[in-house]
């Protein structure tokens, strides 16, 4: 959506996009750090991985992980030689140290995954982790994100047209009417005001009445 509002901004000029790669580029941008991006990517894996590896082994020393894992899920699970727990060639993600949510603000919330959807964050996501109810996850994740609220708004139900009301072109010809209810009973036996208003004087109408008044003695 960004880059959408920026392409119709920008057909409003006459003027020709270039790039610029390499020395002749005074001003970084995402191709002329590469290397920088890839480095940072690397780091925050191998950070993650500790921080799984360790969760993992206290669910497994605690026993959590019988708890969180339908039956037969945990007897599927493989080591692999870097000492992690793998479900169908997934790192699996326990829940614990809210490694979950780190890993859904990473993949939605960060400079380079620029807020996806949560088919494409679940796409991404489960290419390399797992745990139980992981797409229904993410999906609550998206949809509770306030800025996709805001920019997405062409997947939003448009509202429908304003109707104009009847203009009234005479006095107590058309009406609006309504209750106040639950109020202390008179002593006359009263606990509800009748309001009725005359939609073109604007004249008003308070009328005591009783709140188990049927519809023909209104009439």
């Amino acid at each position: 959506m960004r880059q959408r509002r920026w392409v119709k901004l920008l057909n409003d000029y006459n003027c020709e996009i270039r790039y610029h790669p390499g020395k002749a580029n005074v001003v970084d941008d995402a191709l002329s750090r590469k290397d920088h991006v890839m480095l940072h990517c690397v780091r925050i894996q191998t950070d993650i991985q500790n921080r799984i590896l360790e969760a993992q082994h206290v669910s497994v020393t605690e026993g959590n992980m019988y708890e969180e894992m339908s039956c037969g899920v945990e007897l599927q699970l493989e080591s692999k030689p870097n000492g992690l727990l793998y479900y169908l060639n997934r790192i699996w993600v326990p829940d614990h140290d809210d490694l979950r949510a780190f890993l859904m603000n990473e993949s939605h919330k960060t400079r380079y995954s620029i807020h996806p959807g949560a088919d494409k964050m679940y796409q991404d996501l489960r290419q390399q982790y797992w745990w139980p109810g992981m797409k229904k996850e993410i999906a609550l994740y998206v949809v509770k994100c306030l800025t996709c609220s805001k920019v997405k708004a062409e997947y939003q139900r448009p509202s429908s047209l304003l109707e104009q009301p009847e203009i009234p072109v005479w006095k107590w010809k058309n009406l609006a009417m309504d209750f106040i209810t639950k109020l202390p009973r008179t002593s006359s036996g009263y606990d509800s005001i009748w309001v009725i208003i005359d939609r073109l004087t604007k004249s008003t109408h308070f009328l005591p009445i009783r709140e188990d008044y049927r519809v023909e003695k209104l009439a």
